[in-house]
């Protein structure tokens, strides 16, 4: 079962920065990061709309140019908000990389610094219009479909615009969905796994990776 860094094990660094991008790319076979648009233009790595939980700054990120936002200190740790370009570098090829677009518009901008990265790179998003807006750019480039809500319609809907992984809540990853998301040819990584009991469970129900926080849900056996 893989093991995907969310947000660069936001439990264990401080979540979304280089430095945690940095150091889960050392553990995880995937390091999932959040991706939205900064007032300049650019694309940052930063999950909440707004930098308050996060920074000792207030107010909406789409408000925050590039340079506003990385004058932030993330956490109390002195991190800074990264540019996504910033980050794709920053994983090695052997890593994967899942952008979790948070943002109608953001998919052109993704792929295209996608393009330009050597990370494989999975697309996530719960916005079917920003998935949608992959495959129409570029149908190479691996789709998820995220969702926590009815599973059925989590599966029709990635079915329907051909994804590669289905990305259920842990807590609607059923076995019959496992078995359903397989049988048309994706690929399942639960999210919201907090412990290693819901990680064995979902392992049982065969998912084919897990999407964690921490390192100790699921560590990685040394060879």
């Amino acid at each position: 079962m893989r093991l995907i860094a969310h947000r660069g094990f936001g439990d264990v660094y401080p979540e979304n920065t280089l430095t945690a991008v940095e150091a889960a790319a050392m553990r995880a076979d995937d390091v999932a990061v959040d991706v939205r648009r900064c007032d300049s233009g650019e694309l940052v790595v930063i999950h909440d709309p707004t930098v308050d939980r996060i920074t000792d700054g207030s107010g909406a990120v789409c408000r925050h140019t590039l340079d506003e936002l990385q004058a932030l200190d993330v956490l109390g740790t002195g991190e800074r908000i990264p540019a996504l370009e910033t980050v794709l570098a920053a994983v090695p090829p052997s890593v994967g990389v899942t952008l979790e677009l948070h943002e109608v518009g953001l998919a052109a901008d993704a792929l295209r610094l996608a393009r330009r990265s050597d990370p494989q790179v999975t697309v996530s998003s719960g916005i079917a219009h920003e998935l949608e807006g992959c495959r129409g750019i570029d149908p190479t480039v691996p789709r998820a479909y995220r969702f926590d809500g009815e599973p059925e319609v989590g599966l029709d809907f990635a079915d329907e615009t051909d994804c590669s992984y289905l990305h259920p809540h842990a807590s609607v990853c059923e076995e019959w969905v496992v078995a359903d998301a397989h049988r048309e040819g994706m690929c399942v990584n639960a999210w919201g796994v907090g412990d290693r009991e819901t990680a064995t469970t979902l392992a049982e129900r065969g998912v084919d990776g897990i999407v964690a926080d921490c390192t100790e849900v699921l560590p990685r056996v040394e060879q």
